[in-house]
């Protein structure tokens, strides 16, 4: 194993249909707000929060994006800030 010092070490969650249900409500976003604001379409993020497909990890990071940018904070499980898996605003 090679020892870079100058190597970032971090883990990203993928987030899950829950999630994006969460903070769409939280925001007040329709599944038409949030595909204008990720890049993605409609129907595939109607497929996505019904847990018909299975995203690329660049659409959940679209995703994840656009809501960054309104505020939302998505939380890994065991996370201690709020208490584990879920959103919350900024």
């Amino acid at each position: 194993m090679i020892d870079r010092p100058d190597a970032v070490a971090y883990v990203t969650a993928m987030i899950t249909p829950a999630q994006i249900r969460a903070a769409r409500a939280l925001i007040g976003w329709k599944q038409s707000d949030l595909a204008s604001a990720s890049g993605v379409s409609e129907i595939s993020i109607k497929n996505i929060e019904r847990g018909a497909t299975d995203p690329r990890g660049s659409t959940l990071a679209s995703i994840q994006s656009a809501f960054a940018e309104a505020g939302v904070v998505f939380l890994d499980p065991g996370d201690v800030r709020d208490g584990g898996h879920g959103v919350r605003l900024r």
